[in-house]
């Protein structure tokens, strides 16, 4: 089971990333607004002049809080996983040393 929460938590985060980096490369620089106040036609726009830059911004900034909370999911989940045995042996069950009829165990029969 937590094989697959991280495994989901990884995607989500992946493909958030992703979505950060495209609208980062989406948004305009500081610069580009001096163009705009030029008639470069960014007012024509679907969002106006300033309603894309502000739906842009808003989306980056909750994907980027997204963004950080998978990135401490996943922190924790891999820091949960229980511990690895320090032994190859660690685990191993050894038998009894088998009891002849006389009650004393084979290793400590004295040979007749």
């Amino acid at each position: 089971m937590g094989s697959v929460v991280f495994t989901l938590v990884l995607v989500v985060h992946v493909v958030v990333g992703l979505g950060v980096i495209g609208l980062v490369l989406l948004q305009h620089g500081k610069g580009a607004d001096m163009g705009a106040a030029f008639g470069s036609g960014a007012s024509g726009s679907l969002f106006g002049a300033t309603g894309s830059a502000n739906f842009l911004s808003r989306t980056t900034a909750v994907l980027a809080t997204v963004f950080f909370l998978t990135s401490l999911g996943l922190s924790y989940l891999a820091g949960a996983k229980p511990t690895a045995p320090k032994s190859v042996m660690e685990g191993v069950s050894i038998p009894a040393a088998p009891v002849d009829q006389s009650g004393a165990s084979k290793s400590q029969a004295i040979p007749k």
